[in-house]
């Protein structure tokens, strides 16, 4: 503890509330949920990966002979149909946020291994110390700027009219606001690592500064 900075710990803080509420963004179906007053609402909710219907019509059946009840996976190969309606589900702003926010659980993975690195076994004597909080920092606002493209995306396009039905009765859920929450939470880590990798990097260098002078110290006493 006493070779990490007030930033450092505050990096792992805030990164350990990015990856949770990152994770429960990008796995729970409620970006978009209908309003629980409204009866006969045909959209219970729906997320990045599943989707709820309470009686959704299939857009491609003019006679409206076929509709989704329940909860199902956007990529179900099994239901009937559910295959052809792939398109209607997913529009191109829907893959934009599924691939940025995607984009944004990687790179949140791929930290939680350099800090639990930083956390239990590096250490300022060794040698890439500051070279793993800077690649941290980097990797999280990278992730942060990721989740940022995505919420924005889904929060212009996500409830406008011609997508899911009843859009005026319908709002944006929990797991959006998650989304938002980790996407500033990645931000913020990121700065505080960069800060961390900055003050270590001074530290460094006073180090170096004050073994050359006692270096040359010595030098003039021989």
């Amino acid at each position: 503890m006493k070779n990490r900075s007030l930033a450092g710990n505050c990096g792992i803080a805030v990164f350990v509330i990015a990856l949770v509420t990152v994770a429960l963004a990008f796995g729970t179906p409620n970006w978009l949920v209908s309003d629980p007053r409204m009866r006969g609402a045909k959209m219970e909710r729906l997320g990045l990966w599943s989707h709820c219907f309470r009686s959704l019509p299939d857009p491609l059946d003019q006679y409206q002979r076929r509709f989704f009840v329940g909860c199902r996976w956007v990529y179900d190969p099994f239901t009937t149909g559910y295959d052809r309606i792939r398109g209607y589900l997913l529009p191109g702003f829907m893959i934009a946020t599924q691939f940025f926010y995607t984009l944004c659980l990687i790179g949140v993975l791929v930290s939680a291994a350099c800090v639990l690195m930083f956390f239990l076994c590096c250490g300022p004597d060794q040698n890439r110390y500051v070279q793993l909080i800077k690649g941290i920092g980097y990797t999280m606002l990278a992730s942060g700027i990721s989740a940022c493209i995505a919420v924005i995306v889904f929060a212009c396009f996500g409830n406008t009219d011609g997508w899911m039905p009843d859009h005026a009765n319908n709002y944006l859920g929990w797991s959006f606001g998650l989304g938002v929450v980790g996407a500033i939470a990645c931000i913020v880590t990121g700065a505080l690592f960069l800060t961390e990798a900055n003050i270590q990097a001074k530290k460094r260098k006073r180090l170096k500064e004050s073994q050359a002078r006692f270096e040359l110290e010595e030098e003039s006493r021989a």
